[in-house]
């Protein structure tokens, strides 16, 4: 059943805790046996959901990839998003492939940068936020002055669902407001055993705090939470387990089953018979034993069985999808149905690109899928010169994963990288050492921004003339216009006024 499905995300700023909060949740419901501690015991329980090398060695979530558990007869998907400030569009795109998402906050810092903004592509989306504060058995800033600042900061109605009795020092405890037990820290490492005391006695000063945060606060509303207006904010430490069953109960009751997706003018409703799905992330080498290509699929409609043939947008011709891939962790397995919500991994050779748009008929396409002006631009200079066919197929294959984008100039011979973040320069390096045994550097390049143009051909035509030597075209042979500064830009839409260049490009 669809209405069984609960697709979502977490978000956060880095080291707020997502890591070891996504370990939780998949230890709560029999996902992992053994939550690798985020803080490294020996390599063979580094955490299991951060794969690849140089996450290893950060010790931060890259790459988005998806954990399937079941508790209570409901199917989550979780899908993880990099928190890291250098991430890249994956993260954005994975948004868009899910239908809630928790959000993070470290209980000593309250919100920062980047999980605002997350926070607006959630909104953009109007995708429903629970929010988790975490760490609360450590010092932190006032819990009423927590819940102001994500109501005025990101302009929503707050609801505390639970209260901590003290924190740091003082923490004995979080009371829940639905039952009005309160969930006790055991033992020399003061965590969460399961002991919920029933009868609890609370000390005057927080049970006052308490009673006075659930009068002065509107209650919980479930369309307001569903329409993006309202979180419910639940107070916790995932390293202790305080909170934990909490938020995945509360995805379970609360969050949405899959949403209906937008293709053009119409909505594509989870109930339609035919199946339907996109692409929302390429990932390659998942596996380093096989030189394979993963591309995720957010199931939108219908039922999916395995074998089925499916028609891809971008290709036109069907192709039957023999071997899909359900996600627990590093183990796949093989899937014979999915449901709407499921996320699907198909193996593939570069027929499937991100937003692209799979269905049996292929009358559908799913927008909003967009691909963004890179922040920073580079020159890719080889240390082998022998090595440029690999260089080509490596640059061509992370683009396609949206690590990064390649851009091929009119004049000169050197590609041009682009990102949105610099964390992704260092992935482009390492990976092509690691997994095509290219080395490179990266140069400065005398761009600093690029936009894509669109227009009438006479006019990009005449601009081309002009421009050549600032000019090159992506992988799909768009025409891009490399600026050295953002005066640039604007010179060239005056002196242009017939032609548009774009920040983002839809896919």
């Amino acid at each position: 059943m669809a209405s069984e499905r609960r697709t979502f995300a977490i978000i956060s700023h880095p080291d707020a805790g997502k890591t070891t909060l996504t370990e939780k949740l998949l230890l709560t419901g029999g996902a992992i046996h053994l939550a690798g501690e985020v803080k490294a015991r020996g390599q063979a329980r580094r955490a299991r959901s951060d794969w690849m090398k140089i996450e290893q060695q950060r010790g931060i979530s890259v790459t988005s990839s998806v954990m399937t558990f079941e508790r209570g007869g409901v199917t989550f998907n979780l899908l993880d998003t990099p928190g890291h400030e250098d991430f890249s569009e994956d993260t954005y795109r994975t948004l868009t492939a899910v239908d809630s998402a928790i959000m993070v906050i470290d209980a000593a810092k309250g919100i920062e940068p980047q999980t605002r903004k997350l926070f607006e592509v959630c909104r953009l989306r109007s995708v429903p936020i629970i929010t988790f504060v975490n760490k609360v058995d450590r010092e932190g800033r006032d819990p009423f002055e927590l819940l102001d600042e994500v109501a005025d900061m990101l302009a929503l109605d707050v609801c505390p669902m639970s209260w901590p009795i003290g924190m740091g020092g003082q923490f004995e405890g979080i009371l829940d407001y639905a039952t009005g037990g309160v969930a006790r820290p055991e033992g020399g490492s003061k965590e969460f055993l399961g002991t919920i005391d029933e009868d609890p006695a609370i000390p005057d000063d927080f049970a006052e705090q308490a009673e006075l945060a659930r009068e002065a606060y509107p209650d919980f509303d479930i369309e307001a939470y569903r329409g993006g207006d309202l979180t419910p904010v639940f107070f916790g430490s995932a390293l202790k387990n305080f909170g934990v069953v909490q938020m995945i109960e509360a995805i379970a009751d609360y969050a949405p089953p899959p949403r209906p997706q937008p293709a053009g003018e119409e909505l594509i409703e989870p109930g339609r018979d035919e199946v339907t799905g996109f692409i929302f992330k390429v990932q390659a080498n998942m596996d380093p034993q096989h030189r394979d290509r993963i591309a995720f699929m957010r199931l939108v409609s219908g039922t999916f069985k395995r074998g089925m043939k499916l028609t891809p947008s971008g290709l036109g011709k069907p192709i039957a999808v023999h071997s899909p891939i359900l996600f627990f962790a590093q183990d796949r397995e093989i899937a014979d149905t999915a449901e709407p919500g499921d996320i699907i991994g198909i193996p593939n050779h570069g027929t499937l690109r991100v937003g692209d748009t799979l269905s049996e008929k292929n009358d559908v396409r799913f927008t909003g899928l967009p691909n963004f002006a890179p922040e920073i631009l580079r020159r890719v200079a080889l240390k082998d010169p022998t090595k440029t066919k690999q260089l080509r197929k490596a640059l061509d294959d992370l683009s396609e994963e949206g690590v990064i984008q390649v851009f091929y100039p009119e004049i000169g011979a050197q590609w041009i990288i682009g990102v949105v973040g610099q964390l992704q320069l260092e992935v482009l390096i390492s990976r092509l050492s690691a997994e095509y045994k290219v080395e490179a550097n990266l140069e400065a390049s005398p761009f600093s921004t690029a936009r894509w143009v669109k227009g009438e051909q006479a006019a990009l035509n005449e601009f081309e003339s002009f421009n050549r030597p600032n000019l090159a075209k992506d992988r799909d042979g768009d025409m891009v216009f490399l600026a050295k500064s953002p005066w640039d830009v604007n010179y060239q839409q005056e002196k242009n006024p017939k032609l548009s260049f774009g920040t983002t490009k839809e896919r």
